[in-house]
């Protein structure tokens, strides 16, 4: 387990029954980085990644 595995169950423990759109999560990433810039590589990494899901492997 990775230490970043506790953020991620407390979120699905405290949001699992949410419904967000992904412009709400794009602007909770704004703000995050806004708030913590030191984060600004992974938080755009995640959103990349995130975006690209459904692209080919080829």
């Amino acid at each position: 387990m990775y230490f970043t595995d506790r953020g991620i169950e407390e979120l699905a423990a405290r949001r699992g029954e949410d419904e967000v759109t992904i412009e709400w999560l794009a602007e909770q990433l704004r703000t995050f980085v806004d708030l913590n810039p030191e984060f600004e590589v992974p938080v755009e990494r995640l959103a990349t990644w995130l975006a690209r899901l459904d692209d080919d492997e080829d």
